[in-house]
């Protein structure tokens, strides 16, 4: 049964049409009387009263008939655009050539007293097409000024930072919104051509280097950068320039997914992301061109459940492979991409979600023997620095036995390629999680020397936005009014994304021979200060009067900068320029294993101190400052 409201909006729209064609009908008769008199100075000429009636009447019948064909009453005018009126100016000529056809065949049927000039046809025809275009032009211009000048409480303040297309399109989409949340104030845009011009009626006030200026004359809240084009010195100027001032800024997509989303601008309007305003370029890898070896083959992720183990699954679901086995033992983190990746591949590979922990070998057993993987990717570790300092015992068990367990299920099994992701904080480790990731890629190298699975690992620095990096917590602080907290104003990290950062890995995954330690170029390094600083302007806000920012000292394990991974020697360059590899280690693997064997007692029975120093021994380069003060 439809509702009363589904009925009610056929008799709405009727309506509206009726409503059209009478004031089209109106205007005909307006314009033919006013052609008419134009060309024959009366309307009272006995000689041609019947032709003018006759005519007349053929007229105001033929025009909204016309109009009708033309589907002119189905459009909603206060969306019309220029396509809409030149499909206007079509309907009228074509309601003159009709309204001349009729009239003639009737004026050759001599049915019609008198022949009509040929000007009257298309001069009333021109008429009344003006005069119904100007109509509609006059109403969209009224409902826009109307729906422009009442703006209610809360519309948020806005410049516009572009006066080319993306800019247009933001301005008529924005009053065409029916829950307006932006007033653009005022355009910038740096083409001095458009200086003082007008879109849509708001003037274009300057160029980007009056950013500052206009903000704080207008009082403005937020900055949409609608340059999705523009180059990456010119994003960069411009972002730095607007983050002088106290407004939020927001973006449009890149250019490509702009002009190709199906989504209107208005819902494409992001906050700026830390990525833009890290300006380090992301990098692009064709991951189909340069990662082919994994189609068909059964895929194991351990750590699946987490920042880069989930982005791996997700990256790899794209390869075409057979199989994929995520293995975690977070449940809610491994039910989450299970999720996701049934919804969006559940029919193009089968996928596996297994809770186990890497230090349970027998468990890993009973899967390597159910799944029989073609290639591992083992990202599963304890990866936060303070809190191994204070459970070293955890980071070993986990970190080195649980590699240790899965090599050998490797090797045990003939897996083709072992892949183990690692950290630059294994490069002269001054932490326990560093140290024991160190010792993870000896592993690898060293089960590498006398199996048939080729094992190799891929070393890269800090990933933007993973779990428990700093970003998420800066912006949860920011949220909740401040302070944020960093460890020191001179600290510096190297920075990647994950998705760039997992794409690395695969693409050297695919290159891998055996035995490699794979380092990834993270750029430059960043200040963590400029980073929280423009996190909190992003935010509309700013550093040290709205949001404070207090140092706490570095934690430990923690090292004031991160050591260049291109610092290492021995480093070899690949085909990749983003891609080195690694001095191989020199250690044996019943070297390794003897050790192990230690280990296992010391961390059995919980003796951090121990443990400490076997990987001190193992590892000369391991430095922890503060172990000295941690166990006195």
């Amino acid at each position: 049964m439809q509702s009363v409201s589904d009925i009610s909006k056929p008799t709405r729209n009727h309506y509206r049409k009726f409503k059209l064609i009478m004031v089209d009908f109106f205007l005909a008769n307006a314009s033919y009387i006013f052609a008419w008199l134009i060309l024959f100075g009366n309307l009272t000429n006995d000689e041609f009263l019947s032709t003018l009636l006759l005519s007349w009447g053929c007229f105001v019948i033929v025009f909204p008939v016309t109009f009708y064909v033309f589907g002119m009453y189905d459009s909603i005018l206060r969306y019309a655009e220029a396509y809409e009126f030149f499909r206007c100016m079509i309907a009228s000529i074509a309601s003159a050539v009709a309204f001349f056809s009729i009239t003639f065949s009737i004026s050759t049927l001599s049915l019609m007293p008198k022949y009509i000039p040929i000007s009257m046809y298309f001069f009333s025809a021109i008429l009344a097409g003006v005069s119904t275009l100007f109509v509609r032009m006059a109403y969209r211009a009224y409902r826009s000024k109307r729906k422009r000048t009442t703006i209610s409480e809360g519309l948020k303040k806005v410049l516009l930072v572009g006066a080319g297309y993306t800019g247009n399109a933001i301005i008529q989409e924005l009053y065409r919104e029916p829950n307006r949340r932006y007033e653009i104030v005022c355009i910038v845009d740096d083409d001095p051509d458009k200086f003082g011009r007008r879109i849509h009626g708001i003037k274009v006030s300057g160029g980007t280097k009056d950013i500052p200026n206009l903000s704080d004359k207008y009082d403005i809240d937020i900055i949409i950068l609608a340059v999705p084009s523009a180059s990456k010195a010119d994003r960069e100027r411009i972002s730095k320039i607007c983050s002088v001032t106290k407004c939020q800024i927001k973006k449009v997509p890149e250019l490509y997914a702009f002009m190709t989303d199906t989504t209107s601008v208005i819902s494409q309007i992001k906050d700026i992301s830390i990525e833009d305003l890290l300006f380090r370029d992301v990098v692009d890898i064709n991951l189909h061109n340069q990662v082919k070896s994994l189609a068909g083959k059964t895929i194991l992720v351990t750590g699946a459940g987490g920042s880069i183990g989930s982005e791996l699954c997700r990256q790899i679901a794209h390869l075409n492979p057979n199989c994929i086995v995520m293995l975690d033992i977070n449940e809610n983190g491994l039910y989450e991409i299970q999720q996701e990746l049934l919804r969006f591949h559940s029919s193009t590979f089968e996928l596996y979600a297994e809770i186990a922990s890497i230090r349970d070998e027998v468990k890993l057993d009973l899967l390597f023997n159910r799944y029989k993987p073609d290639i591992v990717f083992h990202a599963a570790a304890h990866k936060h620095v303070p809190l191994m300092e204070s459970a070293p015992e955890e980071a070993v068990k986990n970190n080195v036995f649980g590699t240790l367990n899965l090599s050998r299920c490797a090797d045990k099994y003939s897996v083709f390629k072992f892949v183990m992701i690692s950290t630059d904080k294994a490069v002269n480790p001054t932490s326990v999680m560093g140290a024991t990731k160190r010792y993870c890629e000896m592993i690898v190298q060293c089960m590498n020397k006398d199996s048939s699975t080729e094992f190799v690992a891929v070393r890269f620095g800090n990933v933007l936005g993973s779990n428990g990096s700093f970003v998420p917590l800066f912006r949860k602080q920011i949220s909740l009014g401040g302070p944020v907290t960093v460890t020191d104003k001179d600290v510096t990290r190297y920075f990647m994304t994950i998705p760039e950062a997992v794409g690395l890995v695969l693409a050297a995954s695919e290159m891998a021979k055996g035995g490699e330690i794979f380092v990834l170029d993270m750029g430059a390094p960043v200040k963590i200060i400029d980073v929280a600083e423009n996190l909190i302007r992003m935010s509309g806000l700013e550093p040290y009067k709205d949001i404070d920012i207090i140092f706490t000292g570095l934690r430990p394990g923690e090292k004031l900068h991160e050591e260049l991974l291109m610092s290492e020697e021995g480093l070899q360059k690949t085909q990749n320029n983003q891609i080195f590899i690694g001095k191989p280690t020199e250690a044996s693997l019943e070297d390794m294993l003897m050790h192990i064997d230690k280990m296992k007692y010391y961390a059995a029975e919980n003796n951090s101190i121990e443990l400490i120093n076997s990987l001190q021994k193992v590892i000369p380069s391991f430095i922890q400052p503060n172990f000295e003060q941690q166990t006195s």
